[in-house]
């Protein structure tokens, strides 16, 4: 079992209802008190002020779209948004000094928060093996010492490049195009742990891995269903969307085990009523549906539409885009008849009644849109759900048009542009076409390690060599202790990052630290100062600006490293690229990147323009990328998560204070968790049942079907109006619960939503040997 830091936090929790509400002045006093405890208050202005502007810092907080220009705020970002941001900007700094005075052994075991707390790190920074010290290195001696441990490969495809959607598209371009040039396409990114089904699932029925939607969509949209997603805490800018929605008269659908507190009610700071008002009632209908039901009440709704369409024949479907578009539908039609009501019901948790209910909305609604996130694709069934849900907006022609369609909200903020860039283990042969042509050599075709085949391959010895542009791998991926495994089996690992994490601790028998400059930091560059652009959630790529200094001289940007890199380990060797070139100007990358990503072209004066390029979407044109020409109806058979008698099916989750895999507090104040992360949250019902009680120390065990068990150890119950059978708690603590072989059919995404464990009593704990 991984060593983890027991600091007391179980002794500090203190707990308080669930908030009814989301956002308000206590929101922007939070943000604000954070941002100041990082940095200065004249840091705190220059990023909050140009965050999210045009010709300002793109927030890496996620990939929420932008308003148009002339529509934004001046302070357009949220809470969350504000922390991200200054805790890039941090005034702290981790030197040379701080790696003397603390071993690995001892920084493994301190915790995610207190690693993340040190702040920005300087210099480059080697563990050589046999040591438990980082110590400096110069660049031109890491760039060696990684160039020699690629070049003695036996083969490219020992080496794994992974990305974390936090990288730009300048840099995610290059780090592809030195893989397939040094002759891989291991290239695992951050979206096979986040919504690898979606893309899976789009693609198989429209052609495309992307969503429909824009942000005018949702604001004329007539119904909008949120599902398996918690927009006040991870997405907090979708809310003013949302209420933007409402106040043109439409309705919300909140589909989610637990009530969440930005989908009762939101206050816009940005507006008085934010403030002093009541706000805006979000969700018209909150659906408490068990863990894994989404599948089953998508399907209990597509066979309601059928049978209204029998009842009045000609008014409910919209036969002409079926018989003009799709294919398969008669196929569809006849298997959704055939599930079984008992079925829906005994998945969902809900009525036959509830569900009529809403089968009425949307028979009201002209235009509708479904929103999803990672409730949804962290599924063994999550490709299925998706399908059906494609199926839904099929039924009533819900696609290609103004005001409706399909919204895969995405976390990272440019983890669908690193796609786009072709950050893809499988990449179509077209775009490797279009290298060749460019590039003047043959990408390997084969296909490469996802996230998850990456692991199996380090654990078995048929990788060797790991780099990580950005993220947290460790504390990411799932079955946290086979992860770490794998890790440490590697001959060299090395992470370019701009603060410490917790891969960091975890070292293959050579490691490197690369310190990059953040987002919010000036590039400058031998051709001058450098933007960056990334893409959203809705496929519209525009610039991003840093303006604050380096945090130290020795920095070097992402977009450099990888080019130096590159250029130490294909030089004599691979083909003739112009790494030097590309590092001295972006918009020589940009440049070839408009020569082979389709919608980019002329992508160096278009970018610069205000609002920057939306990305054509073909299915918008009525054009369907699939192997039949036409979107494609799908037969999805019924499957659910069946949970044994005394055990629960848990659903990982993110704190209020979080991002991604980084908490910046112990709090959790939306859900009334104050003081501690190790709570586990569930249903009184089911402590009764359960001969537990609130208080309660427990372990929790994660079961899988070969018989192994997963632990994790030290959760203290927070008795919480889950859906009875289920329960929550916080990534990436429980992270170790997950089998590396839990994953959705189709995607290879970890299943992290849907775990089976049971509830051990604790003892209490022994006190800590490391505090933090």
């Amino acid at each position: 079992m991984p060593e983890r830091p027991d600091d007391g936090s179980q002794e500090r929790l203190t707990v308080t209802p669930p908030k009814k509400w989301a956002t308000g002045a206590p929101a922007v006093m939070h943000a604000l008190e954070y941002s100041l405890e990082q940095t200065t208050p004249v840091r705190t202005g220059q990023t909050l002020l140009t965050m999210n502007q045009v010709d300002g810092i793109d927030c890496p907080g996620c990939a929420w779209a932008d308003p148009a220009p002339g529509q934004r705020h001046r302070n357009e970002y949220c809470e969350n948004g504000a922390k991200h941001i200054n805790d890039e900007a941090t005034s702290r700094r981790i030197t040379r000094d701080f790696f003397r005075e603390h071993p690995v052994s001892e920084l493994a075991r301190r915790s995610d928060k207190w690693l993340n707390d040190q702040g920005r790190l300087t210099e480059p920074m080697v563990k050589r093996p046999d040591s438990d010290h980082y110590e400096p290195i110069s660049w031109h001696d890491a760039f060696g010492l990684l160039a020699q441990d690629l070049t003695s490969l036996d083969s490219p495809d020992e080496a794994v490049f992974y990305t974390s959607g936090r990288a730009s598209n300048e840099a995610a371009f290059v780090l592809q195009l030195f893989a397939r040039a040094f002759g891989t396409n291991n290239l695992p990114d951050c979206s096979n742990l986040c919504h690898e089904s979606s893309g899976h699932a789009l693609h198989e029925t429209l052609g495309t891995g992307k969503g429909t939607v824009s942000l005018e969509d949702l604001h004329h949209a007539d119904l909008i269903f949120v599902v398996g997603q918690n927009p006040g805490s991870n997405h907090p800018r979708q809310l003013s969307a949302l209420e933007e929605a409402k106040r043109n008269g439409a309705r919300i659908i909140a589909v989610n085990p637990l009530p969440e507190a930005g989908l009762l009610r939101f206050k816009n700071p940005q507006k008085p009523r934010g403030i002093i008002g009541r706000g805006t009632p979000i969700a018209d209908r909150f659906l408490q549906i068990r863990v894994g039901g989404d599948l089953a009440l998508f399907q209990g709704l597509n066979r309601l539409l059928l049978e209204a369409e029998d009842a009045r024949p000609g008014t409910v479907l919209d036969h002409d885009y079926i018989r003009n578009n799709t294919d398969g539908f008669e196929a569809f039609a006849r298997h959704i008849r055939s599930v079984d009501w008992d079925d829906i019901t005994a998945a969902t948790g809900l009525t036959r009644q509830e569900i009529e209910q809403v089968r009425d909305d949307v028979l009201r609604s002209e235009r509708v849109i479904v929103c999803w996130a990672m409730g949804v694709t962290q599924h063994k069934h999550a490709v299925p759900t998706i399908r059906e849900f494609v199926n839904f907006l099929m039924l009533r022609g819900n696609l290609g048009r103004a005001g409706a369609g399909a919204c895969p909200v995405r976390g990272h903020s440019n983890v669908q542009g690193d796609r786009t860039m072709g950050i893809w283990e499988r990449m179509p042969d077209a775009f490797l076409d279009d290298l060749r042509k460019e590039f003047g050599f043959d990408p390997p075709r084969h296909h490469g390690y996802d996230s998850v085949n990456a692991i199996r391959a380090m654990l078995e010895g048929r990788v060797r060599f790991f780099l990580s542009l950005a993220g947290n791998f460790v504390r990411a991926a799932p079955d946290s202790m086979v992860t770490e495994e794998a890790m440490r089996a590697c001959r060299l690992t090395a992470h370019i990052s701009t603060k410490l994490n917790r891969t960091h601790t975890v070292c293959g028998r050579t490691a490197l630290i690369l310190p990059t400059l953040g987002r919010t930091e000036r590039d400058v560059q031998s051709g001058g100062e450098q933007f960056v652009t990334v893409e959203d959630s809705m496929s519209e790529v525009h610039t991003s600006r840093g303006r604050l200094q380096p945090a130290s001289p020795l920095l070097l940007s992402e977009v450099a490293i990888l080019c130096r890199l590159a250029h130490r380990t294909l030089a004599g060797r691979g083909p003739d690229i112009p790494w030097g070139a590309f590092e001295s100007d972006y918009g020589e990358i940009r440049e070839r990147i408009s020569r082979i990503v389709p919608g980019l072209h002329d992508f160096n004066r278009r970018v610069v323009r205000p609002g920057g390029i939306r990305l054509p979407n073909a299915v918008n044109e009525g054009v369907f990328h699939t192997e039949v020409g036409k979107a494609r109806f799908t037969r999805n058979e019924h499957e659910a998560p069946s949970v044994p008698d005394g055990h629960l099916l848990l659903q990982t989750l993110r704190s209020h204070d979080q991002w991604n895999t980084v908490p910046y507090t112990d709090n959790d104040r939306y859900r009334g968790i104050h003081g501690s992360r190790r709570v586990v949250l569930v249903n009184p019902d089911d402590l009764t049942e359960l001969g537990l009680a609130d208080g309660d120390r427990v372990d929790l065990v994660g079961v899988w079907k070969d018989g192994s068990e997963r632990r994790a150890d030290g959760f203290t119950i927070v008795a919480y109006p889950t859906k009875t059978g289920t329960a929550a708690a916080y990534y990436p603590e429980t992270n170790v619960l997950v089998p590396l072989d839990s994953v959705a059919d189709g995607s290879n995404q970890p299943a992290s939503k849907s775990v089976i464990v049971r509830l051990e009593p604790a003892p209490r704990p022994a006190p800590a040997a490391v505090p933090g």
